[in-house]
């Protein structure tokens, strides 16, 4: 059986198992920590690009009341069954973002704006965060960097193989568009009796872009830049740094 399916379809159902790699526990006390050095201790922060709703439920255990917000229906109903029924999850893009009020912070994890593949896409989600953050309202989000992918992913093939799933993700990096390309095979068993298989696939993409480009659509849409760091420090972005974290804020 083979199909194809658009970014966080299919992949949706095995992603909780195959990023079981990713620190969530350590990301959370990070981005928590800066959105208390921020001064946002309490009130409504949402998560663009939510997924299933890893971050959105240890943010809520903090007290936040969370807004999840993500492109992917599959996506939802996975971070439905796993969020407390406090948190609102909303089907949106988070180019056209529309919340029903103000909210203190909004943060976004995993490399959710990478998946923004023009500049005017940054500024689109940008803009919408400005209208909705209340005033000195933060908005925290993680990149990857080209760095990380020239020279740490590159054009390389992985294979993660577990018990009764495969994931095959080819990868291909074009350093003058800074778009990274990704091919994801799932092949998920099926039927035990007759070892039958199913097979799809998923195409994604992802852009880096240079810390100057992000700062310049952050101040278009009324934004400042706090900092830029290199991820789970308090240090400055390098030049090697693999992930960095930007701070903004609403303009008073």
């Amino acid at each position: 059986m083979e199909e194809e399916w658009e970014a966080y379809g299919a992949f949706a159902e095995t992603y909780d198992l195959f990023m079981d790699n990713i620190p969530y526990e350590e990301w959370h006390v990070y981005l928590r920590q800066l959105l208390v050095q921020n001064g946002v201790t309490e009130g409504i922060v949402a998560e663009l690009g939510c997924g299933t709703g890893a971050m959105t439920t240890l943010l809520a255990e903090d007290g936040y009341d969370m807004i999840g917000v993500d492109l992917s229906v599959e996506m939802l109903e996975i971070a439905r069954e796993k969020c407390p029924e406090s948190v609102l999850l909303l089907h949106q893009d988070m180019r056209e973002l529309d919340l029903f009020g103000s909210v203190s912070a909004m943060v976004c994890v995993c490399d959710g704006m990478n998946y923004l593949l023009e500049e005017q896409d940054l500024l689109q989600t940008f803009t919408g965060a400005a209208q909705f953050l209340e005033k000195d309202g933060v908005l925290i989000f993680d990149m990857k960097t080209a760095y990380f992918y020239e020279e740490q992913l590159g054009d390389r093939t992985i294979v993660d193989n577990r018990d009764d799933c495969t994931l095959i993700w080819e990868n291909e990096y074009d350093p003058e568009t800074m778009r990274n390309e990704y091919l994801l095979t799932i092949y998920q068993l099926e039927q035990v009796e007759s070892d039958l298989f199913s097979r799809v696939e998923e195409y994604h993409c992802q852009r880096a872009y240079p810390v100057a480009t992000v700062t310049e659509q952050l101040e278009k849409a009324g934004l400042t830049l706090r900092a830029v760091y290199e991820a789970f420090t308090e240090e400055s972005a390098k030049q090697d740094s693999s992930r960095v974290y930007f701070v903004a804020a609403k303009q008073s």
